[in-house]
């Protein structure tokens, strides 16, 4: 793995206490900067992954919906009146001893 140095400037205070937090916990600054880097990273892939995934759900509807593939508003009414009973139901059975 290549490395490269990364320089920012940031408050005296501010780099002391962090150093000092990061020696508390056996740690470096620039280990715990690495891993907020990652984790940084790593979130906003997931981000652009679940953006991808909507955007496609969302064309799978608006693509079922030209083609006519849709539900009367009766049926999804029936559906979401059977799953709140449902959820009441195991509401019920979790509250009793």
């Amino acid at each position: 793995m290549s490395e490269a140095t990364f320089t920012f400037r940031v408050e005296e205070t501010l780099k002391a206490e962090f150093s000092n937090a990061a020696k508390a916990n056996d740690r470096t600054g620039a280990q715990l900067l690495r891993d907020f880097m990652r984790d940084f990273v790593q979130r906003q892939q997931e981000a652009a992954d679940h953006d991808a995934w909507f955007r496609r759900q969302v064309q799978l509807g608006l693509d079922a919906a030209k083609a006519g593939d849709l539900l009367q508003a009766e049926e999804v009414e029936a559906e979401a009146a059977a799953w709140r009973a449902e959820t009441r139901r195991g509401l019920t059975r979790a509250r009793k001893p």
